[in-house]
């Protein structure tokens, strides 16, 4: 029963440490060719959200946006629609940050996005005179959101600093989780390509 039990903390402890490398590497990995002593705008990417207040993972990504921002003023953008209630995370962001985090700086909404594609396609319009653009989220979830922006304009990408996403042993558990999502949803879409090549070369045979 011991044994087990070591068996068991030994392996919840490899996996934490795995998230914490994990997150590090993701908060890191670049490049960032901003200048982080400009202004910034903060992109504060949103979580589904069914109540009518910012939800635990929307206020750990408005924490972020704003230790990002860094008093160095700026802009913070919250970004999401309503995907799982009625009210936009978006919305429910900003309220937070205004709100029970006292922020009184420049902000900017934007209620339409219902996946990470879509935050970052929907944004542009409000960032493209950012001087400095840090996404905020869970660190591997903002890195996503940095690669789509390469892909989309790689000329505002240039402008990308990092944002204050990672601090060892914060949120831990979540962590952990967020990287094994996020790593099953790359690895379908990696996958996903070459199940379709397979099917059209099926039908190619079957003369279809």
């Amino acid at each position: 029963m011991r044994r087990m039990l070591f068996l068991l903390l030994a392996m919840l402890a490899a996996a934490l440490a795995c998230s914490e490398i994990g997150t590090w590497r993701a908060s890191r990995r670049g490049p960032f060719e901003g200048d982080p002593t400009l202004a910034r705008t903060v992109v504060v990417l949103g979580y589904g959200n069914r109540g009518v207040r910012a939800n635990a993972v929307n206020r750990y990504r408005v924490r972020v946006g704003l230790r990002t921002r860094h008093g160095l003023g700026g802009v913070m953008v919250f970004s999401g629609g309503a995907v799982r209630g009625a009210v936009p995370e978006a919305v429910l962001m900003r309220d937070y940050a205004t709100g029970r985090r006292r922020y009184r700086g420049r902000t900017l909404v934007e209620k339409e996005s219902r996946s990470t594609h879509e935050n970052v396609r929907n944004v542009i319009p409000l960032i493209e005179d950012a001087e400095a653009i840090a996404f905020a989220s869970h660190a591997p979830h903002a890195e996503k959101a940095r690669a789509e922006l390469r892909r989309l304009r790689p000329d505002l990408a240039e402008r990308l600093v990092r944002a204050d996403d990672y601090r060892l042993g914060e949120i831990p558990v979540v962590k952990a989780v967020v990287l094994i999502r996020l790593s099953l949803i790359r690895l379908r879409e990696r996958w996903a390509p070459r199940r379709g090549d397979g099917a059209r070369a099926r039908a190619a045979r079957r003369g279809e």
